[in-house]
């Protein structure tokens, strides 16, 4: 064992391309060396095994029961490597594709994008937002953003941002808004898909909810579009709607005495084994954003 250790590349080369056309001449001409060289490498690997991998006659060269065994197996991890390369060329080549959730996409992933793609422009990054799980195997996605409790899978799964819910509108609206009550007042804008709604919120706050309200969307990013319009109030979450707080195009009015809702809205989800070299690179940039150094748990 220690001996093969030993057996340098070089040797095991010149061993294989004599193994292969059964000469040392054709293995010489096609590594471009010389056939003594040829010759000297397969007798110094032979040494260092101990035993015989060619039967020379002045007319032949043939392998031996060791030789040939040992060649099915150095062409099989040439072979291997080979693979390995071109596997990297691919994989260098091919983008790295991102799966997500409409909303996350839109509200909080595409403002930051430029920062990716500016500090790391050797990734070719797609992107693909739709509220279906990815399929990573019949989809090819390296990764997936996903809204809700993903359903159990073999996958990674890693919890994000813990985000708040709570009432917003634009500045022009927030002033009709100083007690919790002066809702009952408002157009209330509600999405359908939201993990918790506005029903949730009220009882949180120890109030009665609304029998109807006045908007309704199946997307978190059309409904704050909504409130920054001033159609009326929408419970949203802050991470969200970030961009828009920041602008102040949006406010929170009750932020001081209510009750916000805590929960864990995104998952990072993808399969446990990656090959794509943009992988940990950009898996590292978002929860870096998101303020994460370890997965967060729900408050």
């Amino acid at each position: 064992m220690s001996r093969l250790k030993k057996a340098p590349l070089p040797y095991l080369r010149a061993f294989e391309a004599a193994g292969r056309h059964g000469a040392f001449i054709d293995a010489a001409k096609e590594l471009d060396l010389s056939a003594s060289a040829i010759s000297h490498a397969v007798k110094n690997l032979e040494d260092q095994l101990g035993m015989r991998l060619f039967q020379r006659t002045t007319r032949e060269m043939v392998l031996t029961r060791e030789g040939a065994l040992l060649l099915e197996h150095v062409q099989r991890g040439f072979d291997e490597i080979q693979q390995g390369f071109q596997r990297l060329q691919t994989e260098q080549s091919r983008p790295l594709r991102v799966h997500t959730a409409p909303s996350f996409a839109n509200q909080w992933l595409l403002p930051r994008l430029a920062t990716f793609v500016r500090e790391h422009p050797q990734i070719d990054l797609r992107l693909s937002a739709s509220t279906d799980y990815a399929r990573f195997e019949q989809d090819d996605f390296d990764l997936d953003i996903v809204y809700g409790e993903p359903r159990p899978s073999l996958y990674e799964k890693i919890p994000l941002a813990v985000e708040e819910l709570t009432p917003l509108c634009s500045p022009a609206l927030a002033a009709q808004i100083r007690l919790p009550e002066d809702l009952y007042q408002q157009t209330l804008i509600q999405c359908d898909v939201q993990l918790y709604q506005w029903k949730g919120w009220f009882e949180a706050n120890n109030l009665t909810p609304p029998r109807q309200y006045g908007l309704r969307f199946d997307r978190s990013f059309m409904a704050i579009s909504a409130a920054v319009d001033g159609l009326g109030v929408v419970l949203e979450s802050r991470l969200l709607a970030e961009r828009e707080l920041q602008r102040g195009t949006l406010v929170c009015p009750l932020i001081d005495s209510t009750k916000e809702i805590h929960y864990i809205g995104h998952y990072l989800v993808h399969p446990r084994q990656q090959h794509h070299a943009g992988f940990e690179i950009f898996k590292g940039w978002l929860l870096r954003e998101l303020g994460l150094q370890q997965p967060p748990n729900a408050g």
